[in-house]
């Protein structure tokens, strides 16, 4: 395993998720998550966690791209990268979404808001990850004469 690339391709991909996760759930859909009082926190009070927050993104992404260096079949990193975003995807944004709604104060149609955006995130996530870490891995095993 090329450890500089994995975190490299960690790195990027938090980058990338960290902009996803401002736009979209920040500006996007920020006045609608609002209105769940004692919910989530107000806007300063997050950037007083931020670094917790940046922090566990960069341990998650360089988790993620480990099991997407363990799982790589050899495609091209775009490919691969989207098949890995998508069953991450469905695997995290079902999972959280389902135990959100079941644990917090949220209704229906904000589990099913964070299942889409929590899908989307990773599919792009996914996708960054493939085409920086893949692509690097089929060129060293090229080289390599695998």
């Amino acid at each position: 395993m090329n450890y500089g690339r994995l975190v490299l391709a960690a790195v990027v991909a938090m980058v990338v998720d960290l902009i996803y996760g401002y736009v979209v759930f920040g500006m996007a859909l920020g006045s609608y998550i609002a209105v769940a009082p004692g919910v989530f926190r107000p806007l300063d009070a997050v950037t007083q966690h931020l670094p917790a927050l940046f922090g566990g993104t960069l341990l998650g992404m360089l988790a993620a791209t480990a099991i997407y260096a363990k799982g790589y079949e050899g495609g091209s990193g775009l490919m691969e990268g989207v098949k890995f975003g998508v069953i991450m995807g469905l695997f995290l944004a079902a999972y959280f979404s389902s135990v959100n709604y079941g644990t917090m104060r949220i209704g229906k149609k904000m589990a099913l808001t964070y299942l889409g955006g929590g899908f989307g995130e990773w599919l792009i996530v996914g996708t960054v990850i493939g085409l920086v870490h893949g692509s690097s891995a089929a060129a060293a095993r090229r080289g390599a004469g695998v």
